[in-house]
């Protein structure tokens, strides 16, 4: 991160600014596609395989690498937009691409060597996955997934991560290590094709159920050298940009239920005689719910897009003076997380109105309307907003900056 030069940074653009309307035409016939198939794909627990790979076919996952390498060079704010589409044909997708684009980011911004190759096989269409929790007894800062050197340059990581969203679909995984000969914290990017690379799909949320999820064991892994890097050379926004994606699954879960609470209400016969129309599509009282909801997901939208222009900003710190690159970083983990502490309540509320329209018969097991409420309340569960909430408040009364790296772990105990 500290070399990124503004060259580099310029070769992430193409010489036209791409448009949105032409960049997400590419792409809302798959999504399309992805909707109608959503809410059967998660009662059956079918994992996503055919649809994220659908994607990946026809470059979604290569929409922020450069037209040179063979991507569209999308700007941050189109990303998250096209991202919060998605979601709201299924949230779970982006979910699991969510390590993938931000293994693409640390690429786009990394050493040009190294950088170039990884950014051409996102090009060419291969995806990431995510690889970084520990659970059990392993206590805060401690990383028990190690890796080693050996004497042919290549390396060895060996230890297990749970909540390893998307490398169920990956060909690398993005993940979190430390050497076992400098004790340096490193990002081991692992080719999830081999012997030593094993996946359960154990996640058991209630919510995001096909995310694909679930614990990655690496059993000497073979990890090319020049696939290790050192985590204090990560980019810098990347906990403010984790949290993005999440807020399009958030957004993409409103933008659902609301095209889900139109369409129950448009087509529905049955009428309450205390109700205030002929038809539920004429009641003024069930037009307001259906009213809010909409003005809940155009409220999303907004926030994400404030949230991707902070990070925008941020990627194009690191072209300028350093005091400047720091403090276009630290407003965009502020806006991400004043993001979050608004748009977790605004999305749970607004999802579950869906059912004060739809009455008893909205609660059926066979319509899953749940699953918006389910999914959005899972997303807002991640890196938890009551602590987001007191760092944005010591910021406005402390002026204290906030945390751009955390972890979690044990307590440690005397």
């Amino acid at each position: 991160m500290t070399d990124t030069t503004a060259d580099q940074l310029g070769t992430a653009q193409t010489t036209a600014p791409v448009d949105y309307e032409t960049l997400a035409g590419r792409f809302r016939p798959i999504f399309d596609r992805i909707a109608a198939g959503a809410s059967e794909r998660e009662q059956d627990h079918r994992l996503p395989f055919d649809e994220i790979r659908e994607l990946a076919a026809a470059g979604f996952g290569a929409v922020r690498v450069p037209v040179a390498f063979g991507g569209a060079g999308a700007t941050l704010p189109q990303l998250f937009r096209l991202l919060t589409e998605l979601a709201a044909a299924d949230s779970n997708i982006p979910q699991a691409l969510r390590g993938h684009f931000a293994l693409v980011e640390d690429r786009l911004v990394g050493r040009s060597g190294e950088r170039d190759a990884w950014l051409g096989r996102f090009g060419r269409g291969e995806i990431a996955g995510n690889s970084w929790t520990e659970v059990g007894a392993v206590q805060v800062g401690d990383v028990v997934t190690k890796v080693t050197p050996q004497d042919d340059g290549t390396f060895r990581v060996s230890g297990q991560k749970y909540y390893s969203t998307g490398s169920i679909f990956a060909d690398w995984i993005d993940t979190y290590a430390e050497r076992t000969d400098t004790g340096e914290r490193v990002i081991a990017i692992v080719d999830a094709h081999q012997p030593g690379v094993a996946h359960s799909d154990d996640w058991d949320g209630f919510g995001q159920r096909t995310t694909g999820s679930g614990t990655s064991t690496f059993t000497d892994a073979v990890v090319q050298a020049d696939a290790v890097v050192l985590f204090d050379d990560r980019f810098k926004y990347q906990t403010a940009f984790y949290q993005a994606v999440l807020l399009t699954v958030l957004a993409g879960s409103v933008l659902a239920a609301e095209r889900e609470i139109a369409l129950q209400v448009r087509n529905r016969n049955r009428v309450f005689s205390h109700g205030n129309a002929d038809t539920f599509a004429a009641d003024p009282q069930i037009l307001q719910v259906v009213g809010e909801v909409s003005a809940a997901g155009f409220a999303a939208t907004a926030i994400v897009d404030r949230a991707a222009e902070a990070l925008q900003a941020a990627y194009e710190g690191a072209a300028l003076d350093e005091a400047e690159d720091e403090r276009r970083n630290d407003r965009a983990e502020l806006a991400t997380a004043q993001a979050q502490v608004s748009l977790t309540s605004l999305a749970t509320t607004a999802t579950s109105h869906l059912f004060d329209a739809l009455a008893a018969s909205g609660v059926s097991t066979t319509k899953n309307l749940d699953r918006h409420w389910r999914n959005a309340r899972t997303a807002g569960s991640h890196n938890p907003w009551v602590f987001k909430a007191r760092i944005v408040g010591d910021h406005a009364v402390n002026g204290v900056e906030p945390p751009r790296v955390w972890a979690i772990g044990a307590t440690r105990r005397g």
